[in-house]
């Protein structure tokens, strides 16, 4: 194990012009949020609820100089974690990643930052200790609504077809894509997206200015210079099948809905519906024939899982309440007071087929919860919204 130097020159130096802003608590502490990247691997719920109880620094000095975690967990599940940890403490990686990070315009965000998507906390322990970020962050931290759309890597014409048309068709709306930059599926949706002008994300199981697979290179730096391309692990990692796997949860979790383009029986697709439906995420589905195995888990979807079936954009738009596209009767006028674009957001923000709280609409508007309740009593009074037992639904 090559140990660790937190002093603030080294610290300083490692991080090169990503510290020059910073005073040396905030730069230790960026540094340690990269050390921990490297460390623990992506989903590690032990590092999430140790770093989330200490701090990324004090959690790190601990399992740096064999500190004793106690009081944040079990003493044998701490003991464990400490020793696949231990191995993988090394100056020279983590400085490596930094380096190659810089040299590929690939940007490193912490939990705290301005620009941090704050959705992906939804995992609670197991949201991400970093993410590495090729592209602009900014297009990360803004308030453009985001569809996953995901699938089989070995689709049909029959899939590709229908990912393009939603891709397309949600630009017009003005939501972002989300998916994993495979063959397939994912990679219909993205470059559907790419020739609307849209904005869409790539989620990589291995490191950011690693393309893969390797015949998308070219499509991932188009993603980068519209969008982003997005890992939680360091530059230079290579992508493996648990990583796939934890990446899954990560889509799930930037995504307002997921859907479900093609799937096999076992497809990984449907791990990243498991993840959708556990975070409480609408899930759509999308049918195909019933006798393609290709759609075989999309079925599975719609019957044990209650997705909604998705047979067009306006389906994917009605999961997270978007606006139909060319429809100025639904937007706020020059002269429309704040109450009245206020009463708009929420209405907006409601499905007709997904009950939603009023938790989850305040957090898909912006505006306080006590205000969400106000606006949607006086929808429910003009019969625009209606109260049902799990939340409310839009209404005529």
């Amino acid at each position: 194990m090559s140990g660790l130097d937190l002093r603030p020159r080294v610290v300083r130096s490692v991080l090169g012009e990503w510290a020059d802003d910073l005073d040396d608590q905030a730069a230790l502490d960026r540094y340690a949020a990269a050390e921990w990247s490297v460390i623990a691997e992506p989903g590690d719920g032990v590092a999430g609820a140790v770093v989330g109880a200490l701090g990324r620094v004090e959690a790190l000095r601990l399992v740096t100089h064999d500190g004793l975690l106690s009081g944040v967990g079990d003493p044998q599940t701490l003991a464990r974690a400490q020793e696949r940890w231990r191995p993988r403490i090394d100056a020279g990686a983590v400085a490596a990643a930094l380096r190659t990070a810089r040299a590929n315009g690939v940007h490193l965000l912490v939990p705290g930052d301005p620009l941090w998507p704050s959705a992906v906390d939804d995992l609670g322990v197991h949201s991400p200790l970093t993410l590495w970020v090729r592209g602009d962050p900014a297009r990360l931290g803004s308030d453009r609504p985001a569809v996953a759309i995901v699938g089989a890597r070995a689709a049909t014409a029959y899939g590709e077809h229908v990912a393009i048309d939603l891709g397309a068709g949600l630009v017009a709306r003005g939501v972002a894509v989300v998916s994993g930059g495979a063959y397939g599926i994912d990679g219909a949706a993205h470059r559907a997206v790419l020739r609307a002008g849209g904005v869409t994300m790539a989620l990589l199981a291995g490191g950011a200015d690693r393309a893969y697979p390797a015949g998308h290179a070219g499509m991932l730096g188009d993603i980068a210079a519209t969008g982003v391309v997005i890992s939680e692990v360091p530059c230079g990692t290579a992508p493996t099948r648990w990583r796939f796997l934890q990446r899954n949860r990560l889509i799930a979790a930037l995504s307002a809905a997921t859907v479900v383009v093609e799937a096999g029986w076992r497809s990984g697709s449907l791990n990243t519906a498991g993840h959708a439906s556990a975070l409480g995420r609408p899930l759509g589905a999308v049918p195909g024939p019933v006798t393609s195995a290709a759609s075989a888990g999309c079925h599975r979807l719609l019957r044990e899982y209650d997705a909604v079936c998705v047979t067009g954009v306006d389906d994917v738009a009605d999961l997270i309440g978007a606006l139909p596209a060319d429809s100025p009767s639904e937007r706020a006028s020059p002269g429309e007071s704040s109450v009245d674009s206020d009463s708009r957001r929420v209405r907006d923000a409601l499905s007709s087929r997904t009950p939603r709280s009023v938790t989850a609409i305040a957090r898909h508007t912006g505006l306080a919860e006590a205000d969400v309740a106000g606006r949607l009593g006086m929808l429910e009074l003009e019969r625009r919204a209606r109260r049902v037992l799990d939340g409310w639904l839009r209404g005529g």
